[in-house]
């Protein structure tokens, strides 16, 4: 599923699943001219990461300027030798927070780079949740690939997520990062203004300027919802204020669907999430579990007119803690085409959550779970401070 849309001086190509991406993005890398900049949380040592890193080496090798950003966790596991490859090709690569071992990392070790973007040529932009890895994990009995979305991106809003990147690798190079912040503030403030004549706007989330950027697109949307709210996210454990805005959305008649991880991919944050289901279906909120594999995706559209997916989940870490992109789009066809496509996974790939957990042991993990992330995140935040 791939389709295209006119939004304001943007053209919008909606990716459903790496079965979309990849072919893209690599046949993009592959027609660069000038320069190509990736940045990933995840770059896996697989059939798709070998994929991306020949597509990566080859335009090196032809000369074009590459660079390549990884998180030092997410992308822990990739071998030296693949880096040392790229390298050797001419690729730039730099780490975000690259640390080794465990104890010496610790204290930082969830302040993480979670962005997936790419620019090719300052023509062509990619914002999404796919990471640079195979679409149906490894060693699962799973027929279906993570459900997940990217963007991508002609026109003026490029030169946005071009911006972003090339200020994030600025920071990683020289250690600049509060003096390079205040520049680009300026400038994406001036273009998130205009979000309504653009019809698309860039949404970022940092440890100093941009904060509750991501936050706040989300709950200027929820709290003026009318009809509907549909909400797919991978790991779900939103604060008080989005709390209290999706059940007041339910309280004056607004439908809201939530589509949540239905498969343990991390015990913690399942659990977690299904302490808040009895407050969330006692307020009316519907929720369905994805269950025909693992869910990544982050998106959410409101109404059938505004949307909005990328890299942030609604969970602390990601809200606090990580750096993230989103875009967001307000035109109802981009909107209606995303909506269709969850409540499609709604419909026949999950199953309604109809009551919350009773059993005492599901009812004690995932206390035990939800106050164990809210202790983890109220040390590591006063840790920033």
């Amino acid at each position: 599923m791939s389709s295209s849309f006119q939004v304001g001086l943007n053209r919008l190509t909606l990716l459903q699943n790496g079965a979309d991406f990849f072919p893209a993005l690599c046949a993009d890398i592959d027609a660069a001219q000038h320069s190509v900049h990736l940045e990933t949380y995840i770059f896996a040592a697989d059939e798709t990461g070998r994929l991306v890193s020949q597509a990566l080496q080859h335009a090196a090798q032809r000369q074009v300027a590459v660079r390549l950003l990884l998180d030092g966790f997410g992308s822990a596991g990739l071998p030296e030798a693949w880096v040392e490859e790229m390298r050797n090709a001419g690729v730039e690569v730099l780490w975000f927070r690259r640390e080794r071992g465990f104890f010496r990392m610790r204290r930082y070790r969830l302040r993480r780079m979670h962005r997936k973007l790419a620019v090719i040529d300052g023509e062509i932009a990619y914002v999404g949740g796919i990471n640079i890895i195979n679409d149906i994990p490894y060693a699962e009995d799973f027929d279906a690939p993570r459900l997940d979305y990217a963007v991508r991106v002609q026109g003026a809003l490029t030169h946005d997520v071009q911006e972003a990147m090339r200020h994030l690798w600025s920071s990683v190079r020289w250690a600049s990062l509060r003096k390079r912040i205040g520049r680009l503030r300026v400038q994406l403030r001036s273009r998130g203004e205009t979000e309504k004549a653009r019809g698309a706007s860039l949404l970022l989330r940092d440890n100093v300027r941009h904060r509750h950027e991501i936050e706040a697109a989300y709950l200027r949307a929820i709290n003026h919802a009318r009809h509907e709210i549909v909400l797919a996210h991978a790991y779900f454990l939103p604060g008080r204020a989005m709390r209290r805005a999706l059940k007041r959305a339910a309280a004056r008649g607004v439908r809201v669907v939530l589509l949540l991880q239905g498969r343990v991919e991390y015990r913690f944050q399942h659990y977690a999430t299904q302490a808040l289901y009895g407050q969330m279906l006692k307020a009316g909120v519907e929720i369905h579990e994805y269950s025909d594999s693992y869910l990544h995706a982050k998106a959410c559209v409101v109404d059938g007119a505004w949307a909005t997916l990328g890299s942030a989940n609604l969970d602390p870490f990601s809200m606090l803690l990580a750096r993230e992109a989103n875009l967001a789009v307000r035109d109802a066809a981009f909107a209606t085409c995303l909506r269709d496509s969850v409540m499609h996974a709604v419909q026949f790939h999950a199953r309604a959550v109809l009551r919350p957990p009773s059993h005492p042991v599901s009812i004690f993990l995932s206390r035990l779970s939800y106050g164990a992330i809210r202790l983890l995140v109220g040390v590591l935040v006063r840790q920033r401070h």
